[in-house]
């Protein structure tokens, strides 16, 4: 990794053009591109990308998705939905949201939304809130299913509540992504560990449930495995995208004291938590067994240090045509936009593309128009976009 001490406009505009170089040039190699820029022998472009804040302050911002090209749906943690109009900036918060406890690392987490068109050849919005629900003095990962009406949720029915309750309010996972047939959710292990390891049990999960929330029949039947889950053996896993040249799942997700993990996810596969990790404990010492063993699939790409990955996007635009088909994921803890190249169809580098600008980066998106869409996790966060100078 490079590092600079200039200041974070400039870090940011250099850094960035470290990205475009790298793809102009495909034989250089990244470290010998940074540098060359840092030496001055490159000329960087006259106009770096913008950083444009986008309507007022939000309060730890978690999700974010698409209802049409102009209007995204923001979560709150502590419990708000609002939808922005990403021209304008102004926001309407959105009525009839379920129970929602807000405590530690639980609240109003992920939001996804499924546009549908309806016999009379009108679009029908389908939203889907992931979230902590209160159970006596515990509490779940739940998963509710809505219309929506343009002010208020609609018809709004729970269609998962994870089985395994506890009084720990953390990794709760609860990133949701869609494709065009099934709702996939990731679960934590909420603390308890072994409870990843355990078939009957949500936790440390992906689940794969069709858009009505029912339970396929072709979902892994792994001996005791709950009907609702697709992989298993995972921590904390906060980013979830889809491959668009594969259609497969890609999931990423916190370790402990390092073996933070990238994992393609494939139907009935353990991805090891805690039986190994590429991370020890917070005071020291190994977990489980190292870092591999039999009948385990490995991450194809860990961060040691952990840099607290939360959301990721493939980027597919017009904007920024070389970053293309590469994957950009968030830092919670280095506050840092980084960029993860892929050749033939797996992680072989990554980059800083932003780092300490806007804070805790939780939730990556792309827009319409190829613009990069962030949350910053703070008590004054806000909702970004990086988009081309002038555009």
């Amino acid at each position: 990794m490079f590092h600079s001490h200039m200041n974070k406009s400039v870090m940011f505009k250099y850094v960035w053009q470290v990205a475009r170089y790298y793809f102009a040039g495909r034989l250089m190699r990244l470290c010998i591109i940074a540098l060359t820029i840092f030496g001055g022998q490159i000329t960087p472009a006259s106009a770096a990308p913008l950083i444009q804040k986008i309507g007022a302050p939000l309060s730890h911002p978690w999700g974010m998705d698409f209802l049409d090209e102009r209007h995204l749906f923001v979560t709150e943690r502590r419990g708000n939905l609002y939808l922005v109009d990403l021209f304008t900036g102004t926001r309407n918060s959105i009525g009839n949201l379920p129970a929602i406890t807000a405590t530690q690392q639980g609240g109003l987490l992920d939001v996804a939304v499924l546009v549908n068109q309806n016999s009379k050849g009108k679009d029908d919005a389908v939203i889907y809130l992931c979230y902590s629900l209160k159970i006596g003095s515990q509490t779940v990962t739940a998963i509710d299913r809505a219309g929506f009406d343009g002010t208020n949720l609609t018809n709004r029915q729970t269609i998962f509540q994870a089985n395994n309750p506890t009084a720990r309010a953390i990794h709760y996972g609860c990133r949701l992504v869609l494709d065009q047939t099934y709702l996939y959710a990731s679960l934590g292990d909420r603390g308890d560990r072994h409870d990843a390891q355990d078939p009957s049990r949500h936790a440390g999960a992906i689940i794969r449930l069709f858009h009505d929330g029912s339970i396929p029949k072709d979902n892994p039947k792994q001996a005791g495995w709950a009907p609702e889950l697709f992989s298993k053996g995972h921590r904390n896993p906060q980013g979830l995208a889809i491959n668009p040249e594969t259609g497969v799942i890609w999931a990423h997700e916190h370790g402990p004291r390092g073996g933070d993990e990238i994992n393609i996810i494939q139907a009935g596969q353990n991805y090891g938590w805690p039986k190994v990790s590429h991370g020890e404990e917070y005071g020291g010492g190994s977990i489980g067994s190292g870092t591999k063993a039999p009948g385990l699939t490995d991450p194809v790409w860990v961060w040691t240090p952990s840099i607290a990955p939360s959301g990721m996007a493939f980027y597919r635009g017009a904007m920024f045509p070389n970053l293309n088909g590469h994957l950009l994921v968030g830092s919670l803890k280095f506050k840092r936009l980084y960029l993860v190249l892929l050749e033939k169809g797996l992680p072989v580098q990554d980059a800083i593309m932003l780092d300490g600008a806007i804070g805790r980066v939780r939730d990556v998106a792309i827009a319409a128009d190829g613009s990069v869409l962030l949350l910053s996790d703070e008590d004054d966060g806000g909702l970004y976009r990086i988009a081309e100078s002038g555009q």
